[in-house]
């Protein structure tokens, strides 16, 4: 009999997920938020109904589930970016730049994470930290430079003598 159930539950989380896939963050929610108790599956759900809030633009409701995904597994890139994501666009910008530092402790080869990094530092307005940051992420993948063109949160920095030999394709002088 509990296998049933959480079997049940297994496949609430999957549909959950799909919709999302699907880019429909209300459908998920709506299944996330039928349930009060998602017992062992809490990580998963608590992910997911992040996730769903975040695609809907409601950041400052997301941090809840996704803080509580952060403490169930520290080490979660998702959950990381996620919370950055949301963190930036909540004003806590000092606590992006936190998350993202932390999540490079497990994830040091992730450039996303790096150019992630990279803006919240350029944001902040440290130029030296951000440049470096970027760099990693270049290093790491260098199709990585093509998506900075677009990238506003560089616009404090687009001037910088080092930032734009970076991003020209030669290294910064140190």
């Amino acid at each position: 009999m509990a296998r049933l159930g959480a079997d049940r539950i297994v496949r609430r989380l999957d549909e959950a997920e799909g919709y999302l896939m699907l880019d429909m963050p209300r459908r998920a929610l709506e299944i996330l938020t039928a349930r009060d108790d998602w017992a062992t599956m809490k990580f998963e759900a608590s992910i997911l109904t992040g996730e769903a809030l975040r695609s809907l633009g409601r950041y400052r409701e997301a941090l809840v589930p996704l803080e509580q995904a952060a403490a169930l597994r520290p080490g979660d890139l998702a959950v990381a970016m996620a919370l950055g994501w949301c963190y930036k666009r909540t004003q806590r910008l000092a606590q992006a730049i936190d998350a993202l530092e932390k999540a490079l402790a497990n994830h040091p080869e992730e450039p996303m994470l790096h150019f992630n990094l990279a803006c919240y530092w350029s944001l902040a307005g440290d130029t030296l930290k951000a440049i470096r940051a970027l760099g990693h992420a270049i290093e790491l993948d260098p199709s990585v430079r093509d998506k900075v063109a677009q990238e506003e949160d560089f616009d404090p920095i687009r001037h910088d003598a080092d930032f734009e030999r970076m991003v020209g394709g030669k290294a910064p002088q140190a």
